[in-house]
């Protein structure tokens, strides 16, 4: 990530000028203004992007791209490169761990199971989904990537499960969703209107 373009601003950009773009996007993209709009999970994510872009940029943890991604330019997915990529997680700084994992060549199923736990730190549940099956398609038998798979599973049917209790389960069939049309239309008809006109 160029926390440049996702303020907007050019490189040679005063902290001043930084700071200004900041504060504009971030009123922006503030979750104030998506109340009950159905934009409002993109909203929040962009404003994650742009929390993390200014801080880059005012604790100097940018350097064009190359501060963390130096040591791990040849592209080869050496043991260091993923060491230091667990410490980055455990230490809940997942730009730096994303940043190696970019930087590195082949997508090997170390790989995209740490690419998961970047994702899953950052929010991204259905990324981080994907990410973990992936390393489970490719290493079958690797314990740690099938167990945060079927952690991610779980945690999801337990979502489900709660919703349901609480009267938002389910989901509608299409036998459903044509008895919510025919209801629908009984009652226009019923006050003079029509919704469905073939019926």
């Amino acid at each position: 990530m160029n926390p440049y373009e996702v303020l907007g601003v050019s490189e040679n950009a005063t902290p001043e000028e930084i700071k200004k773009a900041y504060r504009t996007l971030a009123k922006k993209y503030h979750p104030d203004q998506y109340v009950n709009n159905p934009l409002a999970d993109l909203a929040s994510e962009k404003l994650k992007e742009i929390n993390e872009a200014y801080e880059m940029l005012t604790k100097g943890n940018y350097n064009g791209g190359n501060s963390q991604r130096s040591s791990y330019s040849s592209g080869d997915n050496s043991a260091s490169g993923f060491s230091a990529v667990r410490q980055y997680i455990n230490m809940g700084r997942y730009i730096e761990a994303e940043n190696i994992l970019d930087s590195m060549s082949a997508r090997t199923a170390q790989w995209y199971y740490l690419k998961g736990r970047v994702a899953l730190g950052r929010g991204w549940y259905s990324r981080a989904r994907d990410y973990f099956q992936t390393a489970v398609n490719m290493e079958p038998s690797n314990s740690e990537y099938v167990s945060a798979l079927n952690s991610m599973r779980t945690q999801n049917t337990e979502y489900r499960n709660m919703g349901g209790s609480q009267g938002y389960g389910g989901g509608m069939d299409a036998c459903d969703c044509c008895n919510f049309l025919i209801c629908s239309d009984c009652c226009c008809e019923c006050m003079g209107g029509d919704l469905i006109s073939c019926c």
